[in-house]
């Protein structure tokens, strides 16, 4: 049932932009493994073998601190409707953070909103797909606008004290490089 390809095709890329969910996973060389559930309009396709993902401000910031660590990354997509299949891309990322001199350009596609945190730039490897024959049927009620509305609230201050307070370390105690973002 799985099949595995080196880069995504047409059909893989219009499935990822059909999906309002989508899960990442990384892990430094020890310590925890990290998977987040992303929303939002947070991810873009910009060939058979690049993703950028903008990650927003959050509880955590575990995939910065592990790709500093090692670069593996691990993205997934699920199909929640009528087409059971599951979607794996794996490969290596990088994080650029809102000082790097690359920000401006990898952001722009995302309109560089409050609270962008970093941009991740993935090189797609290998790329698996299943059936996903046992991912129960959701329906998508809509996106939340909590982030938004907290992120607005905090301000930019508010967000940088944010991250000094609570993205400047993994839970591993590792940093995440979210002190870029502070200067």
């Amino acid at each position: 049932m799985a099949k595995r390809f080196d880069k995504l095709g047409e059909d893989h890329i219009a499935f990822i932009n059909a999906q309002h969910i989508y899960f990442t996973g990384s892990a430094a060389p020890t310590g925890r493994v990290n998977v987040s559930p992303k929303g939002m309009d947070s991810l873009r396709v910009l060939g058979p073998n690049r993703i950028l993902w903008l990650n927003l401000t959050g509880s955590g910031n575990e995939t910065a601190g592990h790709l500093a660590q090692d670069p593996r990354m691990t993205l997934m997509w699920c199909s929640f409707t009528t087409r059971p299949l599951i979607l794996r891309a794996y490969g290596t990322a990088r994080a650029v953070h809102r000082n790097a001199p690359d920000w401006a350009g990898l952001v722009a596609p995302f309109g560089d909103p409050l609270g962008a945190r970093q941009v991740y730039v993935m090189t797609v490897d290998l790329v698996q797909t299943s059936c996903g024959y046992a991912v129960p049927f959701m329906d998508h009620a809509g996106d939340r606008d909590t982030l938004v509305t907290w992120t607005r609230d905090k301000g930019e201050d508010g967000l940088r004290a944010y991250w000094a307070s609570t993205n400047s370390e993994t839970l591993d105690g590792k940093p995440t490089g979210i002190g870029a973002n502070l200067e």
